[in-house]
């Protein structure tokens, strides 16, 4: 059974919003950055559908007051970009960025780290959509600018760290994919200390990697880990858990646990409906998994009804 592609959403970890950006404060913020700081909680907390008119409405501001093609409309389109492909909006979420891009890159020069963060994004937008040759050069470029601009062991290279990573463990390379996960993971433990929750998505990457090569304890203890620091830091609910319980169940799976894996899929499932909404293509890999192993209890009429569901949803989404 296949593990849940890790379109995982956490700012800074695979994916990153305009954060890097001096902030406001509150009484000199403008409409556009009341919004925009707004947006930013509510995507933290994994309430990306809450984010996006929030998001929308403070791109449309700046566009307004600077011009569509001016400097100061590249993170908000960079920020929308990246609500988009939380919700599963591919080909949006593609278009968002690559305007961003090329802003920043007539601005800014082609070196520069926010010309990095959106490199990155759309790499990673390009490894959930299984487009690997487009994605490596991408991420590889964002790591090298952010490696040059802040040094081999800053968390902001992490974002391109994970992705890359992903890429090749997508492709079975778990030998490159490894290694990369292990190095992003003690970026951020030095950093931030062991219960960061920016690492979530390293550690469910890793165990995922693990899974594969048969080192079954060693991801048992990064999920169970990923989802206590997830919950404590966001609740119960984040998209976070929802990924580290299909990867948990197909560990369990794999060990012939079938109803503990059983249990963990749905609680996936419904983790994800509650925030992402229920035609989200994640839910689609979870159902997928889900028909696997019913398949392999020989429950074939409801494996039927699941991949009837997963069908429907990948219909709507137009997801691979």
């Amino acid at each position: 059974m296949k593990a849940l592609k890790a379109s995982i959403c956490v700012a800074m970890t695979a994916l990153a919003l305009s954060l890097s950006l001096a902030t406001p404060s509150h009484a000199s913020e403008d409409e556009a950055g009341m919004l925009t700081r707004q947006m930013k909680e509510l995507y933290r907390a994994g309430k990306y559908t809450e984010a996006l008119p929030l998001a929308q409405q403070a791109l449309a501001l700046r566009e307004k007051e600077f011009g569509a093609d001016d400097a100061h409309v590249a993170m908000p389109l960079n920020d929308l970009g990246t609500i988009h492909y939380n919700l599963g909006q591919y080909p949006v979420a593609e278009l968002l960025y690559k305007r961003s891009l090329a802003i920043r890159e007539k601005t800014l020069g082609h070196d520069d780290p926010e010309v990095a963060m959106v490199l990155n994004n759309l790499g990673e937008l390009y490894r959930v959509e299984e487009r690997y040759a487009d994605a490596e050069p991408l991420l590889k470029r964002s790591l090298a600018i952010g490696e040059k601009a802040r040094g081999p062991n800053d968390p902001s290279i992490v974002l391109a760290l994970s992705n890359l990573a992903a890429v090749y463990s997508n492709q079975h390379r778990y030998d490159q994919a490894v290694p990369l996960f292990k190095r992003g993971l003690a970026v951020l433990e030095k950093a931030h200390g062991p219960d960061d929750p920016e690492a979530t998505v390293l550690m469910s990457n890793l165990a995922d990697a693990y899974i594969h090569r048969h080192r079954y304890a060693e991801a048992e203890r990064l999920l169970k880990r990923a989802m206590a620091v997830t919950e404590k830091a966001y609740g119960p609910d984040h998209p976070d858990i929802a990924q580290a319980q299909n990867n948990l169940a197909a560990l369990y799976g794999r060990q012939g646990r079938l109803a503990d894996a059983e249990r963990l899929y749905k609680q996936s499932v419904a983790t994800m409906e509650k925030t992402l909404g229920p035609n989200h293509p994640d839910i689609a890999d979870v159902l997928e998994n889900l028909a696997d192993l019913y398949k392999d209890e020989g429950r074939y009429a409801d494996a039927q009804q699941v991949i009837k569901r997963s069908t429907a949803i990948r219909g709507k989404t137009g997801a691979i």
